[in-house]
């Protein structure tokens, strides 16, 4: 039997993101940054391709960012609160880091793989950052979404997208607890 680590099971096991809204500064710094970045990096990676990259956005570039898409949200006409969920994910946020999708050339690992080994990156760095005692969460919304968002505020080639906004930073109260999906309910044993 491999060695237990009781404690990172046990943290699995409870772990719960923090609403964005509830995330203050101050957020980590660039020195307790990187450990967590160092961590999301480590998932499965068919091929060794590396198809992902990270933006960590400061306070500075969230002002900007918040801009561009009141902006972007003005330009499509879109509803004010749709428009404003958007914004303020940017705007109120401590610290954000995107998690881009940049998918590479292979005949070994299709794009969807790479696709969902960005998704472990975004999961991983959720995961690390409430680890290390920060509040986090993981966003997409309709900035995720937009090309021409994506493209000219944030700097996406073609072909890449955002899984997610992951969002970094003092939690503001104890987040509340939620339905959890049912095991029985969402499992088939086959052979046991």
């Amino acid at each position: 039997m491999p060695a237990a680590q009781p404690e990172a099971l046990q943290f699995l096991l409870s772990r719960r993101s923090h609403p964005a809204k509830t995330l203050r500064a101050p957020g980590p710094d660039r020195a307790a940054l990187e450990p967590l970045l160092t961590a999301a990096l480590r998932v499965p990676d068919h091929g060794k391709l590396e198809p992902w990259r990270l933006i960590v956005l400061a306070r500075p570039a969230l002002k900007r960012l918040a801009a561009a898409a009141a902006a972007r949200a003005e330009a499509l006409t879109m509803p004010a609160d749709q428009a404003a969920k958007g914004i303020s994910q940017f705007a109120d946020s401590p610290l954000c880091v995107a998690v881009v999708s940049s998918p590479k050339p292979s005949d070994k690992a299709p794009e969807v793989e790479q696709l969902l080994s960005a998704g472990a990156v975004a999961l991983s760095l959720l995961n690390a950052a409430l680890a290390a005692g920060w509040g986090a969460a993981w966003l997409t919304g309709w900035p995720a979404y937009d090309a021409e968002f994506r493209a000219e505020a944030l700097g996406l080639a073609a072909g890449e997208r955002v899984v997610g906004f992951v969002h970094v930073g003092t939690a503001a109260g104890v987040s509340p607890e939620r339905p959890r999906p049912d095991l029985a309910a969402l499992t088939e044993w086959r052979g046991f």
